[in-house]
């Protein structure tokens, strides 16, 4: 089972993904959001930088699951510093380019805890939490290239 706290907190870090499509699917939120707190916060300008901001974030946490695999230390750290290594080369060229190197990188992403729960990194609950996570935000992220 899912700690309610990782669950909890986990979903509140899809807000951003959900509101930066919500403001891609309303003009007018897009526009109230423009003008009351500038215009990274919406539409596909928001899905790039939050998403950004996520990969590499999971970068950090594959880190420290890297950290207790001594007998793979190689191999675990390399794999964590992929996704953000991804984000700085591969996101930018454009909206829809970004966002699509964004739902590679969240993909890659997904086989990496893979690797890592069958090493036995991270706990039990930890691709029951990814599989969730990772389904809403590739579900935002192609969104926004296909509405956007």
């Amino acid at each position: 089972m899912i700690p309610r706290a990782a669950l909890a907190l986990g979903l509140a870090g899809l807000l951003p993904f959900f509101y930066g499509l919500a403001t891609i699917l309303s003009p007018a939120l897009a526009e109230a959001t423009i003008r009351t707190i500038g215009p990274r916060f919406a539409g596909q300008y928001m899905l790039i930088a939050y998403g950004t901001v996520i990969l590499c974030f999971m970068s950090g946490v594959l880190w420290g699951f890297a950290a207790k695999g001594a007998e793979r230390s190689w191999v675990g750290y390399a794999l964590s510093v992929g996704p953000a290594l991804w984000a700085f080369f591969m996101v930018g060229g454009g909206a829809q380019q970004a966002l699509a190197a964004l739902v590679t990188g969240f993909i890659v992403l997904l086989v990496i805890d893979q690797q890592f729960s069958l090493w036995g990194l991270t706990p039990p609950w930890w691709m029951k939490l990814r599989l969730l996570l990772t389904a809403g935000v590739v579900l935002c992220l192609v969104a926004g290239i296909w509405l956007g």
